[in-house]
């Protein structure tokens, strides 16, 4: 095994699983399938949408493979996530999580070139992380105002991923598979790097070409349960209310028709990231189990359990585990006015939780290189992490409670900054144990 601290390994072992997920490779194995969907179809023209994080390395991979068989293009991403010139595809950079007037604008080009299409259309639909707050068009009576402030509530709130979209797929013009229904009656193939628990295809992106399994019912009483229904946007209350009782049409489910016309297919997701953080761990000496992809739960909370786990392990010598690895999506409901993110305030319960032990380090990280409304991906503790805050003079709970991770590990360096990736498959959790 080479030479490595703990958090030398930890971020070796991190950048394999970003490698296995990467969305241009992912989406490069699919586009001998388009063409020879494109060719036996006797299909006239082809265009390229797409939105999300990784939006601008899949169309990357489609433009380099498909060249002049692209008639149009247009794709929304994240601010900073536009890495690459087109001559072919239309990019714009749009506000996340939050949706802003850009998104507005691009998913505006977008309906109108869907609009355009035919049954002599195919259309390549890529969609990722983030798809859901940078394709916006909200349902009529809804300004982009409520949408956002109804987001900002949620996120607030400890919503998770299901919630939140079904909220959004209820006052949308295009989520919960009805940007398949404009296209319609175009053939779409949608590309799909999963950022969601069990990659549900109607959840990623707020499953714009999949039928939607949730109801008006289900988004109102998200609403309701967060005690949020005399706080949100009377105009998006009374649209859901009136879904409720039947006088606004549901989202598409499955059997409509224009469904049979897309192809959804998952690219990449959290598990092979992990698959690969395993065999890169073996490779460095580590004898490693990959404990799941589907973590949930409050952030802190989930710091304490793992940092339990990981407690119990280092005690247990005849195991002969020295990596646990972990993925999914934790929350956090927002009670202070710092500065953090789900991944940041993760490790900091870690850190409380292993005050002064030696052999243990955690990196918990988001696979799209940004955690929060931050510049960092995530932070990296070990058993010194406390120690060294205390010694100048901060304490860790104060910094917790008050939501400010962010803060707190900049004041330590124990940030990990990575800039944009251009994937997201949610977050990793990688300990290692002596």
């Amino acid at each position: 095994m080479r030479h490595l601290s703990h958090t030398g390994l930890a971020v070796e072992i991190f950048h394999a699983a970003l490698k296995a997920v990467d969305p241009y490779a992912a989406t490069k194995v699919y586009t001998d399938k388009i063409i020879s969907v494109y060719k036996n179809g006797d299909f006239k023209r082809l265009i390229v949408i797409g939105f999300g994080k990784a939006a601008c390395s899949m169309a990357r991979a489609v433009e380099d493979e498909l060249g002049d068989l692209i008639g149009a293009g247009i794709i929304i991403t994240k601010y900073g996530h536009a890495d690459y010139p087109s001559s072919k595809i239309k990019i714009h950079e749009a506000g996340h999580p939050v949706p802003d007037e850009n998104g507005l604008k691009g998913t505006k080009e977008i309906i109108k070139l869907l609009k355009g299409a035919n049954e002599n259309t195919l259309v390549v639909c890529l969609v990722s992380g983030g798809g859901s707050a940078l394709l916006v068009s909200p349902h009529e009576g809804i300004s982009l105002d409520d949408k956002q402030r109804i987001t900002q509530l949620l996120l607030k709130a400890g919503a998770d991923i299901y919630e939140l979209n079904t909220v959004r797929k209820h006052i949308s013009r295009v989520k919960g598979g009805r940007l398949a229904e404009i296209a319609y009656p175009a053939e779409i193939i949608s590309l799909i790097l999963s950022d969601v628990i069990g990659d549900r295809l109607d959840v990623i992106a707020s499953g714009p070409t999949s039928p939607d399994n949730s109801t008006y019912n289900h988004a109102i009483a998200t609403i309701e349960k967060y005690g949020l229904t005399g706080k949100s946007p009377k105009n998006i209350v009374d649209i859901l209310q009136k879904g409720t009782a039947g006088l606004i049409n549901e989202t598409p489910k499955e059997g409509d028709n224009f469904f049979k016309k897309v192809e959804n297919i998952i690219i990449g997701s959290n598990q092979k990231a992990l698959e690969a953080a395993k065999i890169k761990a073996a490779s460095l000496g580590l004898q490693t189990e990959i404990m799941s992809s589907e973590i949930t739960g409050e952030a802190r909370e989930i710091g304490k359990r793992l940092a339990n786990i990981a407690l119990k392990h280092s005690l247990n010598r005849l195991s002969g585990l020295n990596s646990l690895i972990s993925g999914g999506e934790t929350t956090v409901t927002v009670k202070g006015n710092g500065l953090g993110g789900r991944n940041m305030e993760l490790a900091l319960s870690f850190a409380i939780e292993i005050e002064g032990i030696e052999g243990i380090t955690l990196l918990s990280v988001g696979t799209d290189g940004t955690d929060g409304p931050t510049d960092a991906a995530g932070a990296i503790v070990d058993g010194d992490t406390i120690k060294k805050t205390r010694a100048i003079g901060l304490d860790p709970l104060e910094y917790l409670a008050n939501n400010d991770s962010y803060n707190f590990f900049k004041k330590i360096d124990g940030l990990l900054i990575t800039g944009p990736t251009g994937t997201n498959v949610m977050d990793i959790q990688i300990m290692v144990i002596e």
